[in-house]
């Protein structure tokens, strides 16, 4: 198991997105890094640099390329490798089709809920041996949704504050008949990668924080048909474009949130621990403290 290479006690910003956000202006002391989990490799190496005084970490989600289709990402390695390397915040930006009219190609929407539709994927470190449940009520760090909105509003970036984020398996697209679903469920976007990305977050006690960046409508919409992989491309790439202006902007801010420390999501598992001291394997502690340590210490 690879241990952290990020200086401890200070914020670390991992951005979980698609190959070349870590492409920003005044990037330095920049490395990739190679992390092994106890639940494998993440989907590839780790590029980590600084921002002025703010570290940061950037997980190609897909592989660089986008080698790796959704259900078979390995998000317990991912978040288990950003974990080890010390982060604190995770920034996790997807592309999704929009369920809303007033929700256009370009917009990004800053998630918070979710509607988990996914069944084919690991969802939790936890398991026999030790069994934790954390609560998903609030699925994402409201504290670092904050940043996020001040720093598109700073931007002019057309967004949204709050959504429901519907998380289908994939990798096929919805049928129109799911489509229509979805939207009389009152959810915002469609994806395929927020779950159980936010949930592991969670029980990693790492604040997350998602942002859905709107490339395309979902099939519900007349003019869905007519929209052109081109379109889409070129929407993807104004995406990008303007998240790596983000990540620049949210860097020194998110390092400098002097209530960070105290944020709601550093204990979520203070009470999430259910199998009794001396019914828990021994081999599953050992596994779990790359994620879970601070409670397991605590506990034993």
């Amino acid at each position: 198991m690879s241990t952290s290479h990020h200086p401890a006690g200070t914020p670390l910003l991992a951005v979980i997105g698609g190959s070349g956000l870590y492409d920003l202006p005044g990037l330095t002391n920049t490395r990739w890094v190679h992390v092994d989990t106890p639940w494998g490799a993440p989907s590839d190496e780790i590029f980590l640099g600084q921002l002025g005084d703010a570290h940061l970490a950037f997980l190609p989600r897909h592989g660089r390329g986008h080698r790796i289709p959704p259900s078979e990402l390995n998000f317990r390695a991912n978040i288990a490798a950003l974990k080890q390397l010390g982060a604190t915040d995770v920034l996790s930006l997807s592309a999704v089709g929009s369920l809303r009219a007033d929700l256009p190609p370009g917009t990004f929407v800053v998630v918070d809920q979710f509607v988990d539709r996914t069944f084919a994927r690991a969802k939790s470190f936890f398991g026999t041996g030790m069994v934790a449940h954390v609560s998903m009520a609030q699925p994402v760090c409201s504290r670092l949704g904050r940043h996020v909105l001040a720093a598109l509003k700073q931007q002019r970036v057309p967004h949204a504050e709050g959504g429901t984020y519907l998380v289908m398996e994939g990798p096929q697209f919805s049928t129109l008949a799911e489509s229509r679903l979805y939207r009389g469920w009152n959810c915002d976007v469609i994806g395929m990668t927020n779950m159980p990305e936010a949930k592991l977050a969670r029980e990693a006690e790492l604040c997350y924080c998602s942002v859905a960046m709107v490339t395309d409508f979902d099939c519900w919409h007349q003019g869905h048909e007519a929209v052109t992989v081109d379109a889409v491309i070129q929407v993807l790439l104004g995406n990008a474009a303007t998240a790596r202006t983000l990540v620049g902007a949210l860097a020194g801010t998110i390092t400098a949130d002097a209530a960070a420390a105290d944020c709601a999501c550093r204990h979520a598992l203070d009470h999430a621990l259910i199998t009794a001291p001396e019914a828990r394997d021994p081999a599953m502690l050992d596994k779990l403290s790359a994620v879970a340590g601070r409670v397991l210490k605590r506990s034993a």
